[in-house]
C-alpha cells in the first residue's frame, strides 16, 4: 500500500517549530467505506470506564438527557448542556435505516440548559436546577461581563447573569444569526473568550461532507470555520478556516495558542481522514474540503483549488481515523501527577463508518514548553462493552477540569457525567 509521510507543524506564537513525527496515510479507497454503528447498551450498577493506576471514576450525574457540553463558571457552579441530534420525524420508525436506528437515544432534544451546585468546591454537587430552557439545540457556554452566553444551533445569544441564581428567567438578547442546518452532526456551535476578554470564538461545522451539495462551497458560507467577534455581537469575520467541524477549544498553557479539535470527511475509507487536535492560526486555511492533513488533495475535489491545496496547513496532533473527537481540555490544576501538568485532554464520542470500533474513549497528550512532547495515550476506557457486536456501554463527549483539579466527562449516549479523581 503506498503510504504519504507528511510531518506535523507546530506554530507557537512568536515562532515556528517542526516536530519530526512521521503520520502514515493511505492512498484515498485503499479501503472501502462502510457503515459501523455502535448500538448503547449502557452501564450495570457496578461498571463504570476504566482510568490508569492511582485514579477512581465516579458518578458525577446520572438520569440526564443528552448531557452533551460543559461550562465550569469563576465561582465552580458546573453548566451542562442537554441537546442532541434532532431525528426528522418521518425517519424515527424507518427501521430500515441503521443511522436513525443507531441514533435512538438522540430522537428530538432536550434544548436545556441545568447548573449543578458544588458550594464546597469538593467535586460533589449539593444543588440541581433547570437554569435555562426553551432553547434551540444549545451547545457552547460562556460567562463574560456578567452576561451568560449561549450557542444554539443557530444563533448566539446574552442572558443577564446573577452568580447567585440557579435558574435565569431573563429576557435573552439575541447578538448574532449563526448558520443551520446541512449535515445531521454538524449541529454544534462552541464558544469561547479571548483570556483578556476582548473577543469571543465560535466554531461552525460544514453544511456537508466535503462540499458535494449540488450548490457546492456556496452552500458553505461562514461554515467550516471558527469565527471571531467582539462581546456585544459586532466586528464578525473568519479566524481560521478548512475546520471541517471543529469542536472543543481551549488555550494552551505557555503560549496561550488557541486549540481546537477537528473532525475530518468521510467516505475514502477506513484510515482516511484522521481526525486531530491542532493550534489554531490567526488567518490559517487547513485544508478543507479541497485537501485533507496538509497539502493532499482530495479526489473528490481534485484540481478545484490548486492554490488552497498548496497553503493548507498540516494540524499539531492526528487523533484517528472516524474518531469523532469533540470536546477538549488542558489540564492547568495540581492534583493530577505531574506527568499531566499542562497537557491535553481528549474526549473522542467513537466512530459509526469504521470497520473496527474506533475513539470511544478519552485520549490524553503530553505537552511541554506549549507544545505536543509525545503521542496520544489511552487515558479513560472500558466504553466499548463488546467490539464483536458493536455494543458500547456510554460515548464520552467532552471533558473539563474543576476547581478541585477533578476531570469532568459528559457521557452523553448513557446520560451520565463521570468524574475521575486522583488518588490521595
Amino acid at each position: 500500500m503506498k503510504t504519504h509521510k507528511i510531518y506535523f507543524s507546530i506554530f507557537l506564537l512568536s515562532s515556528v517549530a517542526i516536530a519530526q513525527s512521521d503520520v502514515k496515510l493511505p492512498e484515498p479507497y485503499a479501503t472501502k467505506s462502510v457503515k459501523n454503528f455502535s448500538s448503547v447498551i449502557g452501564w450495570k450498577a457496578d461498571e463504570k470506564p476504566i482510568a490508569p493506576k492511582g485514579f477512581t471514576v465516579t458518578k458525577f450525574a446520572d438520569g440526564l438527557e443528552n448531557p452533551r457540553w460543559i461550562y465550569v463558571a469563576p465561582n465552580g457552579d458546573i453548566f451542562v448542556a442537554e441537546s442532541g441530534t434532532r431525528i426528522p420525524k418521518q425517519k424515527r420508525s424507518d427501521e430500515k435505516d441503521e443511522f436513525f436506528k443507531s441514533k435512538a437515544q438522540n430522537f428530538g432534544s432536550a434544548n436545556r440548559i441545568t447548573l449543578f451546585r458544588d458550594k464546597d468546591k469538593d467535586g460533589v454537587y449539593e444543588t440541581k436546577s433547570w437554569y435555562l430552557s426553551g432553547l434551540n439545540q444549545p451547545f457552547g457556554m460562556l460567562i463574560l461581563n456578567n452576561y451568560f452566553y449561549v450557542a444554539n444551533t443557530d444563533e448566539l445569544l446574552r442572558f443577564p447573569y446573577n452568580p447567585t441564581e440557579t435558574e435565569n428567567k431573563s429576557k435573552p438578547e439575541k447578538l448574532l444569526d449563526l448558520p443551520s442546518g446541512g449535515y445531521n452532526n454538524h449541529w454544534t456551535r462552541n464558544i469561547i473568550s479571548k483570556p483578556d476578554g476582548s473577543k469571543i470564538y465560535i466554531t461552525v461545522g460544514s453544511e456537508s461532507n466535503v462540499a458535494e451539495r449540488p450548490e457546492g462551497i456556496k452552500s458553505e458560507f461562514e461554515r467550516a470555520n471558527i469565527l471571531e467577534i467582539n462581546p456585544d455581537g459586532t466586528g464578525k469575520r473568519i479566524f481560521a478556516s478548512g475546520l471541517r467541524n471543529p469542536n472543543g477549544m481551549d488555550w494552551a498553557p505557555e503560549t496561550n495558542m488557541l486549540w481546537t479539535a477537528v473532525n475530518e470527511r468521510d467516505e475514502l475509507g477506513d484510515d482516511l481522514v484522521p481526525d486531530y487536535v491542532t493550534s489554531v492560526q490567526d488567518g490559517g486555511f487547513y485544508g478543507w474540503p479541497y485537501s485533507y492533513y496538509g497539502q493532499h488533495e482530495d479526489p473528490r475535489r481534485k484540481g478545484e483549488r490548486p492554490d488552497l491545496v498548496a497553503k493548507a496547513i498540516v494540524p499539531d496532533v492526528a487523533v484517528g481515523s472516524h474518531t469523532a473527537s469533540l470536546g477538549i481540555a488542558f489540564y492547568k490544576a495540581d492534583a493530577f501527577p505531574e506527568k499531566y501538568k499542562n497537557g491535553l485532554f481528549v474526549g473522542q464520542h467513537g466512530s459509526w463508518n469504521r470497520a473496527d470500533l474506533s475513539g470511544y474513549k478519552v485520549l490524553f497528550i503530553p505537552f511541554k514548553n506549549g507544545k505536543p512532547a509525545g503521542k496520544p495515550e489511552d487515558f479513560l476506557t472500558g466504553f466499548v462493552a463488546d467490539a464483536s457486536k458493536s455494543k458500547v456501554h456510554g460515548r464520552p463527549t467532552d471533558v473539563k477540569v474543576l476547581p478541585n483539579g477533578d476531570l469532568l466527562v459528559t457521557d452523553d449516549a448513557a446520560k451520565t457525567i463521570w468524574r475521575v479523581s486522583a488518588d490521595k
